[in-house]
């Protein structure tokens, strides 16, 4: 089982990651332990977490919303899944029709 999460840090920008325990890797973040990038930007809240079968799923899931804007990791996180599809393409310019 693994857990893929995004932290918000107190200069306003995302960190996102994978653990097998959710609750201790929080709190290494919030002590400075986690990441340097967070050990920088205390104190961190976390504002997403989903919970995946293996760790392998996580760690892939987290490097997708690494990759993505800061509008579609709010998206995730307010729970407006519907908007996911629509900011990727934004993204990159709209998507080209495909034919039928």
């Amino acid at each position: 089982m693994g857990w893929a999460y995004l932290l918000k840090c107190a200069d306003g920008t995302y960190y996102a990651g994978s653990t097998q325990n959710l609750d201790l890797r929080v709190w290494q973040h919030s002590t400075g332990l986690g990441a340097k990038y967070t050990s920088k930007r205390l104190p961190i809240e976390l504002v997403f977490a989903a919970q995946f079968d293996s760790i392998a799923d996580a760690y892939a899931f987290e490097k997708k919303i690494q990759g993505w804007s800061r509008a579609k990791r709010e998206a995730l996180i307010g729970g407006e899944f519907n908007k996911l599809p629509e900011l990727s393409r934004k993204r990159f310019g709209k998507a080209p029709e495909r034919p039928r």
